[in-house]
């Protein structure tokens, strides 16, 4: 099955980094991107958003900003931040506001893991 995933990040270069993992995991998926958390928002009114990969920092609101907004939005859709900001404290955060940390550089495997977790998200939803 397809789905639609939204990749936000203020850098065309990170999202490229993003969108090529993603086209060797799966091809067959629908990108939408944004570069900042109103876009993001924008986007998700527009059209229909399975899951997203977000930045962390971001001019304006940051990535755990947008998580809120996001899940305010729409309810149990999967996220991931992403952030070469390894700290414990940022992962911890991540986690608490109901997302998937994954670190810059984001590799196949970590995304492969974060993709797989949410497909099994998804289609219990449906059920």
């Amino acid at each position: 099955m397809s789905y639609r995933i939204l990749i936000v990040d203020d850098s065309k270069l990170a999202r490229m980094a993003v969108a090529k993992v993603l086209a060797a995991v799966h091809p067959d998926w629908i990108r939408v991107e944004a570069a900042n958390a109103d876009e993001a928002v924008a986007r998700v009114g527009e059209t229909a958003v399975d899951l997203a990969v977000l930045d962390f920092n971001m001019p304006g609101r940051d990535g755990l900003a947008l998580v809120a907004e996001l899940h305010a939005l729409k309810p149990g859709m999967p996220l991931a931040v992403i952030s070469a900001n390894h700290q414990t404290e940022i992962v911890q955060r991540v986690g608490e506001a109901g997302a998937t940390f994954l670190a810059k550089p984001l590799t196949e495997a970590a995304l492969r893991t974060f993709l797989e977790s949410a497909v099994k998200r998804l289609e219990a939803a449906k059920t």
